[in-house]
């Protein structure tokens, strides 16, 4: 999505606590202390700091009932509202000025560098509208420059730590949920996997989980030392990954030589999966062992299981079958009832 908003709470929250801000402090610095002045204007001020609290309360309390454009426009509309209030105060002196730092924040913070530089011009647009109006131009000249480059450069600096703070993020995530040997997923990655996949499966969209063990792996690294044994547990990954054909997939390391594969496919393409993954490790180079041979369960639901627990039983026996009949071999799951086993 062009303009998506990151972190909907974290936005919610900053509208919220600024409006719940601004509406109080609007009413008592332009209504309350200023009573004497127009009628007219004393009533949009007030109208306006009572539609602020509103809206704060709103994004506080139910944010879900703001239609989402409102999440990637709130900049915008704020430094149009700091614009006007001060045109209406005539107020041009640099502390009203600084509220225009919220909406910069905002969308520095949320949105995309687009909508941050089109912030910037807004604010910079509303701060001449007002300082060409009320000041002398020379005065207005100098402070218009001092604010477009003061929110320019401030918003290149958050964005910028924003980003870095994404990558870094980013890097620490793919640490916690991958195999640092094989770049394969690890254990906690594929249990919330397997649980969402299948929350979402059914008869249209079957989830297949296959179990791979690699065959006589403590033999290779007896053998052959423990670097040829990581390079064959980092080939059979690739293996795996290759053989998706660019399936819906989750290639995992539960643990040694012991891998796991979701992936969206009925039987058929579950077994045509293992087919194609044997292949590719077969045609492996490279190895002074020799490629290694795989053992393979397979259990689809909701063929052979109807929930998570179930399906990674099914799977594992399976693969225990496969490697009592002599390993290198691929087995499916047993239907759980008989009458489906004959059907």
């Amino acid at each position: 999505m062009a303009h998506q908003l990151r972190d909907m709470h974290g936005a919610a929250r900053a509208v919220a606590y600024l409006m719940l801000a601004a509406g109080p402090y609007n009413f008592v610095t332009g209504v309350l202390m200023k009573l004497g002045d127009p009628l007219p204007e004393v009533v949009a001020l007030a109208i306006t700091s009572c539609a602020l609290t509103v809206v704060g309360l709103i994004c506080l309390r139910r944010p879900e009932r703001m239609p989402r454009p409102f999440w990637l426009l709130v900049p915008l509309l704020g430094a149009g509202v700091i614009t006007a209030l001060n045109v209406g105060t005539a107020d041009a002196t640099m502390g009203p000025q600084l509220f225009y730092l919220w909406p910069l924040l905002y969308a520095a913070m949320f949105l995309n560098r687009r909508l941050v530089a089109l912030t910037v011009a807004q604010i910079s647009a509303g701060h001449a509208l007002t300082a060409f109006q009320f000041q002398e131009s020379g005065q207005a000249l100098l402070d218009w420059i001092a604010i477009t480059v003061a929110m320019s450069m401030t918003a290149v600096v958050v964005a910028g730590l924003r980003e870095r703070n994404d990558r870094l993020r980013g890097v620490l995530e793919t640490q916690a949920t991958s195999d640092s040997l094989t770049g394969a997923a690890n254990r906690r990655a594929f249990d919330a996997e397997l649980d969402a996949a299948v929350a979402t499966a059914g008869h249209h969209e079957p989830v297949a989980l296959i179990m791979i063990d690699v065959d006589h792996f403590k033999t290779i690294n007896d053998t052959w030392g423990h670097a040829v044994g990581d390079l064959a547990l980092r080939t059979v990954a690739d293996a795996l990954r290759e053989a998706a054909e660019d399936r819906r997939h989750m290639v995992a390391r539960l643990g040694g030589d012991e891998f796991a594969v979701l992936l969206r496919a009925a039987p058929y393409g579950a077994v045509r999966f293992t087919e194609l993954a044997r292949a590719r490790v077969a045609a492996a180079t490279g190895l002074p062992s020799g490629p290694p041979s795989l053992s393979i369960g397979i259990a689809v639901l909701p063929d052979h299981a109807d929930n998570g627990d179930d399906l990674q039983k099914a799977a594992d026996a399976a693969l225990y079958r496969a490697k009592e009949g002599g390993r290198g071999r691929s087995m499916m799951a047993v239907p759980p009832h008989p009458l489906a086993a004959t059907a």
